[in-house]
């Protein structure tokens, strides 16, 4: 089966965040409570029970016009991907058909070495289930020949699923059609992404978008020694949790998930 790649075309999306509801619809995510920060972007960041946001920012041009611009943020579902490096009980792993990545929350043992490795910062630890999460790019959808539940929503066309070949293809000559600012993202970084972006602007202007992103240092020590000696310890997640505990010691809740925690139970 042919790799494939979603790509989201930034001059189309109009912001209505139905890819944001059909996400939380598909994945079955409850809605969180969040506060007002003065912007239409909601909520601020990725959640654990929040896959994908849309963007939402100001740009004054260098002509001194004001300008919506909109970026969708979810997993880059990279073709070589720290997280699937790093984890060490499987539970994240590349799609045999589509080279996704992929994600068995029954393996997760929380570790967060994932949400460590990751050069985009995408994946989210929850101190509830101490598990992480993340889009896997509907899976249980793609796999059965369907569209992501995102592209299925999409009234505009901004984002598509298909061949990667013929997505690379519309990419650049969406870029060309847009003219000299446009600019693509995720196709030269990690050894390249299953998605990607066709933007308004160049990459420098976004707020939040990372500029160079690079895998860790850490990451390669991992994958050329430590990932194989933790297979042989034990096998499987049993030989990945024994090898997270002789590294790092028994996992501790992080300080800051312990006040929020506290704050949420009214302090008990």
């Amino acid at each position: 089966m042919a790799e494939k790649i979603k790509l989201y075309d930034a001059s189309k999306c109009t912001a209505c965040r139905g890819c944001q509801l059909a996400c939380k619809q598909w994945n079955g995510l409850k809605a969180g409570q969040t506060v007002p920060t003065g912007t239409y972007q909601n909520p601020p960041s990725l959640q654990p029970n929040t896959y994908m946001i849309i963007h939402y920012q100001d740009y004054v041009d260098p002509n001194g016009d004001v300008k919506w611009l909109f970026r969708k943020e979810a997993c880059m579902h990279c073709t070589n991907a720290a997280c699937v490096t790093v984890c060490p009980s499987g539970a994240l792993y590349y799609n045999k058909d589509f080279k996704t990545v992929g994600m068995d929350r029954e393996k997760c043992i929380g570790c967060k070495e994932c949400v460590a490795a990751c050069p985009f910062e995408i994946p989210r630890y929850d101190s509830k289930t101490e598990k992480v999460y993340k889009c896997d790019m509907c899976e249980s959808r793609i796999t059965n020949g369907l569209d992501p539940a995102c592209v299925k929503a999409c009234p505009t066309g901004a984002l598509k699923w298909g061949d990667k070949e013929a997505i690379m293809s519309a990419a650049a000559k969406r870029k060309q059609d847009l003219g000299v600012v446009a600019s693509t993202y995720g196709d030269k970084f990690v050894g390249g992404t299953h998605f990607m972006y066709i933007l308004k602007e160049q990459p420098d202007v976004y707020d939040g978008i990372k500029k160079n992103p690079k895998v860790p240092l850490s990451v390669t020590l991992w994958k050329s020694w430590l990932k194989p000696l933790s297979l042989l310890a034990a096998g499987g997640v049993i030989g990945g949790s024994f090898l997270h505990y002789v590294l790092h010691g028994p996992k501790r809740p992080d300080p800051e998930e312990v006040i929020q925690d506290e704050k949420t139970q009214g302090g008990k």
